[in-house]
């Protein structure tokens, strides 16, 4: 169990542990709401540049110890945080097990923030984002604001879109909106089962890889604070309504950091067709799909995670070369088009 008096310590356990010189520390946004983030360096003799690995919702810095060190070795130095309302930052509801927040603009801030106080004043550059999922959605809402100082993004089965329901798009956002301005904002919008799990390993929609499975369960056993249940629906209508936004023509028009939208073939979680539809429109925007994956693909077996992780340094490999020398005289606007073999 984590140290009460250590909140910004990283948690290991036998299965999972932290990589090499990782170093933990929180600060506060302007806001005073305390983020726990983590920097880890490249295990190589050079620095090829930075990466500011952002989580999915009821993520924390633990769960991502394996990808942290594929990164550091490949020569990459890492940047990441906790989002506010999860892992070991600071909760925004009564209830710590409910991921709660009021609007996406504040997961937004937190990115910039935490660019403002740790990454551009302790980090080496250039800098790229790699993203999952709900940090992927923020990734891309943020995208307008960070076009002088992030090169590349590669968001992991982005958060673009939910996948078909019973309840179409719109009906659902207007109906949790009105649910929240009548006074339900804070209200769970899951049943949690009795006694934990709610996933089984046969029937998980995250991974097929099963050691990866259970080693997360086991930290989630270990240190339960670092993880949520159900989001509230004030979460929900915040994200429902980010959303929307990656379906808007002048949103979208404003996205000129050059962009690897990689989509999981058996993604059940997230919408694969409306982030294909998204790079379609996107100018700065390319697809990738890893047939047969789960949404996790930063948790999957092997077989699709290296995959994954190849297309990662093909596509950041101009602006973060091995040899740690940076493209010179050329722009981020200028550096588009597909660098996929």
């Amino acid at each position: 169990m984590l140290d009460p008096f250590h909140p910004d310590r990283l948690i290991e356990t036998d299965g999972n542990l932290p990589p090499p010189q990782i170093r933990s520390a929180s600060f506060r946004t302007p806001d005073r709401v305390r983020l726990r983030y983590a920097i880890c360096p490249s295990q190589l003799p050079t620095t090829r540049g930075t990466v500011i690995l952002l989580h999915g919702r009821n993520d924390a810095i633990e769960k991502y110890f394996e990808t942290i060190g594929d990164l550091t070795r490949r020569g990459f130095m890492v940047a990441t945080f906790d989002w506010r309302g999860q892992g070991q930052s600071a909760r925004l509801h009564d209830d710590p097990t409910r991921g709660h927040v009021r609007s996406f603009r504040a997961y937004v801030r937190d990115l910039e923030a935490f660019l403002h106080a740790i990454v551009m004043p302790d980090c080496r550059g250039p800098f790229v984002i790699l993203a999952h999922s709900m940090g992927a959605l923020v990734a891309l809402l943020a995208a307008p604001r960070l076009v002088n100082r992030i090169e590349r993004i590669v968001a992991a089965a982005p958060l673009i879109a939910l996948p078909p329901q019973r309840v179409g798009p719109n009906a659902l956002y207007f109906g949790a909106a009105a649910m929240r301005l009548g006074g339900f904002g804070a209200m769970a919008v899951q049943k949690w089962p009795q006694g934990g799990r709610r996933f089984r390993f046969e029937d998980n929609p995250f991974t097929s890889d099963r050691r990866r499975f259970e080693r997360n369960q086991v930290l989630a056993e270990t240190a339960p604070q670092l993880f949520l249940r159900s989001p509230t629906l004030a979460w929900l209508v915040s994200a429902l309504g980010a959303m929307r936004k990656m379906d808007d023509s002048n949103t979208i028009g404003a996205l000129r950091i050059p962009t690897l939208l990689v989509t999981a073939g058996a993604d059940t979680v997230v919408s694969s067709h409306a982030t294909e539809r998204l790079a379609w429109r996107m100018r700065s925007g390319h697809h990738l799909v890893i047939p047969g994956a789960r949404h996790e693909l930063l948790q999957e077996a092997d077989r699709y995670r290296e995959p994954f992780l190849a297309a990662f340094e093909s596509f950041v490999g101009s602006v973060l070369p091995l040899d740690g020398s940076a493209l010179e005289g050329v722009g981020s606007a200028e550096k588009g088009g597909s660098l996929l073999p």
